[in-house]
């Protein structure tokens, strides 16, 4: 069996699991458990020091599923322009494995099977310990890493990913990893964050791409942000709710060069 091992445990996440679970626990502090009719979600993926707070309003809403898929951008560079995984993901609360009957819906279509993409990224594993943390083992993932975010690319995705899930019967939850406005100013970042989020808010795929070229924003994950928009809305997905907004200032104290923070959510 091949194994995605853990490419940024010890750096963005503590690499002892129970350094890790402490860390856990303390992103989970406060936040109420309550599982609602969530049907895709955006969280970002920074250091848990910095947005594992805002990634847990998130955690802390989703229902169980049989499988969660993850949309993530490619930092990297390498590896297609769409590339679903299909090793089992390590990390140091334990393995999960992916949804292979899922994952080969993808064959003949715009997503390859390509693990190159994925095994320096950190965007999807990032977000995978707050999955085991919150439920255990039982459930499955489906990765995807996105070096091409275009509107037709990231909507043909969603469309797609929806219909497997339909076909397939599952219970599953969409989960967009991304982070907002990077380096601004805390002002300049809100300001530009907050007219994204409105258009993510009203599933309005084409005014997001608008602003994003308008404001010249800097917002990572623009492309699995559209993609699991466009997912969850056939899916029935018709309100979406921000749970909390913050940037990397309210850290670090450094105001002047952050990056914005979201936890969306749609039911």
């Amino acid at each position: 069996m091949e194994m995605r091992q853990p490419a940024v445990a010890g750096q963005f996440y503590p690499l002892r699991s129970e350094n890790l679970e402490k860390e856990l626990k303390r992103c989970f502090e406060g936040l109420e458990l309550q599982e609602r009719e969530v049907l895709g979600a955006v969280c970002p993926h920074a250091g848990y020091m910095y947005s594992g707070k805002i990634a847990a309003n998130v955690y802390a809403t989703l229902p169980e599923a049989d499988t969660y898929v993850f949309f993530g951008p490619n930092h990297t560079g390498y590896g297609s322009p769409v590339a679903v995984s299909r090793e089992t993901w390590k990390t140091p609360l334990g393995n999960i494995d992916v949804d292979l009957e899922l994952a080969d819906g993808f064959l003949g279509s715009i997503v390859d099977a390509d693990e190159l993409g994925h095994r320096y990224e950190h965007s999807i594993e990032v977000q995978l310990p707050f999955l085991q943390y919150r439920f255990g083992k039982d459930f499955k993932i489906l990765p995807i890493c996105m070096g091409m975010q275009d509107e037709e690319t990231a909507v043909e995705v969603g469309n797609l990913v929806a219909d497997l899930i339909s076909e397939s019967g599952k219970r599953a939850v969409v989960i967009a990893s991304s982070d907002f406005t990077h380096y601004e100013t805390a002002e300049r970042a809100k300001e530009i964050d907050s007219e994204v989020i409105d258009a993510i808010l009203n599933f309005n795929i084409s005014g997001m791409y608008n602003s994003l070229y308008r404001r010249n924003a800097s917002v990572c994950g623009y492309g699995p942000i559209a993609a699991m928009l466009s997912a969850s809305q056939k899916l029935g997905g018709s309100r979406a709710t921000l749970l909390k907004y913050a940037n990397s200032g309210d850290v670090s104290g450094d105001k002047n060069a952050v990056v914005g923070y979201a936890a969306i959510i749609v039911e």
